[in-house]
């Protein structure tokens, strides 16, 4: 579905990534974990066009979009909730959730409103309410149903528990599953490692700006330099 060869990439003359391989299949929840700094949200930008990579390539369903445009990218089905939830705080949680069909499934807009709030009926109770007056927990949940309004192959989650009470990380990581159960790819980019490979099929780990470590989930889990480095032990 998503393939990254020899990828690099960075601002100007500050390297970040250097020579990332990466795949991602259709109806996976891949874990891409690691610490600040290391160059998770560079990796998210330049999958999204947002950072144009100075080498390597990345294929999506086929086709080379290193480069590409990110409304072009976006409208293919490749689709990033990015860090900070990033809403409009004087819309409402409607209008909101609205601009998240405005390029790509804006026929279905009504439809995937009502599907949006079936996994979300936190957000139906609340369609009225401006978006800056949300909690953070139902602020992570609106910028991710706005993801899914534009019903993407692929959904980029940049540290969706970043900030959250320990229940509503729980309440998430219980969300993304049931998304994903539902017939959406997910790339779950996250410093939470623990509850990350809880749930995540496979899972890269991010280190200065090279993949440390990867596998499957079940096998990180129990590797003795993840738990070294990322758990204490």
């Amino acid at each position: 579905m998503l393939a990254v060869d020899g990828l690099h990439a960075g601002y100007g003359a500050l390297r970040i990534l250097r020579g990332l391989d990466m795949r991602i299949e259709r109806g996976e929840i891949v874990a891409v974990l690691g610490a600040n700094g290391v160059g998770k949200t560079t990796l998210n930008n330049t999958l999204c066009g947002l950072i144009r990579p100075t080498g390597g390539a990345i294929t999506w369903l086929g086709e080379p979009i290193a480069g590409a445009r990110p409304e072009r990218i976006v409208a293919s089905g490749l689709i990033q909730v990015p860090e900070g939830r990033r809403i409009f705080p004087n819309l409402t949680v409607r209008e909101n959730l609205e601009l998240g069909s405005y390029r790509r499934a804006r026929r279905n807009r009504d439809r995937n409103l009502e599907r949006v709030l079936i996994w979300f009926p936190r957000l139906g109770e609340r369609l009225r309410q401006q978006a800056g007056t949300l909690s953070g927990g139902e602020q992570q949940m609106l910028a991710t149903g706005r993801g899914l309004m534009g019903e993407p192959q692929l959904l980029i989650l940049d540290e969706p528990s970043l900030g959250l009470s320990p229940r509503m990380v729980d309440e998430m990581f219980g969300l993304i599953r049931r998304i994903n159960a539902e017939g959406v790819t997910i790339v779950l980019v996250e410093q939470n490692v623990v509850q990350s490979l809880g749930i995540a099929h496979r899972a890269y780990v991010l280190e200065n700006g090279v993949f440390a470590l990867s596998g499957p989930a079940a096998q990180l889990v129990a590797d003795p330099r993840l738990k070294q480095a990322y758990l204490g032990l």
